[in-house]
């Protein structure tokens, strides 16, 4: 069931919707968003809240994708291993069915 959570974001609050059991990281998610605006601003070089807040969300989506990649080439020898098991084990079964015909 949703309730309402205040964060705040630049000294500003907000009401929010969220399931009970997602509070925790929805303020989690309003530290990180909050400090990341908080950074930007504090370098001076972007003004209005509007302008911070998109490029705090670029700086986040960046991130993410980033860690998305990093994530996908760690995968990719761990699946092709996995595939050389599938294989051998895929083989070692036809064998064995051929043995007891």
């Amino acid at each position: 069931m949703n309730s309402s959570a205040t964060v705040t974001i630049l000294g500003k609050e907000y009401q929010v919707s969220c399931p009970a059991e997602q509070q925790a990281e929805l303020y989690q998610s309003a530290k990180m968003l909050n400090d990341n605006m908080e950074k930007i601003r504090s370098n001076g070089k972007v003004v209005g809240v509007d302008r911070i807040a998109v490029i705090a969300a670029l700086n986040m989506a960046h991130e993410l994708l980033a860690l998305q990649q990093q994530l996908t080439t760690q995968q990719q020898p761990t699946n092709k291993q996995l595939s050389i098991l599938s294989d051998k084990i895929g083989l070692f079964l036809q064998e064995n069915h051929q043995l007891e015909l």
